[in-house]
């Protein structure tokens, strides 16, 4: 498993001793700067996942720095500030940071806000790599490989036929399919009474549509098929 490389930028020492402890005590591998500058020349040498830069230091403060690695980097950054840093603290969310956490804090708080983006950023890198395996329809995700569904990150359990209906409708988003041509390819047979393939749509629909009635995905062409609608 990759270990992940964080850097703290924090002009306070005993600061960003204590974060490094306790990084490192979680399996992160923690680089130090205390200003923006040296945290600028870290980015030039070193390959990082995630940075937790205080607001306000010396030489260049945290607003500047991640304005300037913005230019350049896109891992998350988790901003330290005062409380009375209320309005550096927008900024720095304006400007490219994704998260703030206020001083004084506890380490599990910071843990848990770094955990939580750099879970986001790897699902935003695994989106960058496409998957021939993973089928992303808007909110819809289907992983042949692990056989799971997803709708807008969330599990759908779905029966091995109703699986079968929607991964042929996935892998040809946009495609009208007649009900004889889905039960021949999902059944493997002549389709001799098709009535069942409605049954298991509805039962699809409502397992994947916010409002099955009103159905975003999952479409009935009349007269022709069914298609899963492509999603800009």
């Amino acid at each position: 498993m990759e270990i992940n490389h964080v850097l703290i930028v924090e002009d306070d020492k005993e600061i960003r001793e204590g974060v490094q402890i306790y990084l490192q005590s979680q399996g992160y591998k923690v680089f130090q700067a205390a200003d923006g500058i040296e945290g600028l020349e870290v980015l030039e040498k070193e390959e990082i996942h995630l940075a937790i830069i205080d607001i306000m230091m010396p030489r260049m403060d945290g607003i500047r720095m991640t304005m300037k690695l913005r230019e350049k980097y896109d891992f998350p950054v988790i901003m330290l500030s005062a409380k009375s840093e209320e309005v550096d603290k927008i900024t720095g969310l304006n400007i490219g940071a994704d998260d703030y956490v206020t001083k004084p804090f506890t380490p599990m708080e910071l843990m848990a806000r770094v955990n939580s983006q750099l879970r986001r950023y790897r699902r935003f890198l695994e989106k960058l790599v496409p998957q021939e395996n993973v089928h992303v329809i808007g909110g819809l995700e289907i992983n042949e490989d692990t056989v799971e569904v997803t709708m807008d990150g969330n599990p759908v359990k779905l029966t091995p036929i109703e699986y079968k209906i929607l991964l042929l409708l996935a892998k040809n988003p946009g495609r009208v399919f007649s009900s004889e041509e889905i039960y021949e390819r999902v059944w493997q047979e002549k389709a001799i009474n098709t009535d069942t393939i409605m049954v298991h749509v509805r039962n699809i629909r409502e397992k994947i549509e916010i409002d099955p009635k009103k159905p975003k995905y999952l479409k009935v062409v009349w007269g022709v098929g069914y298609k899963l609608e492509k999603q800009s």
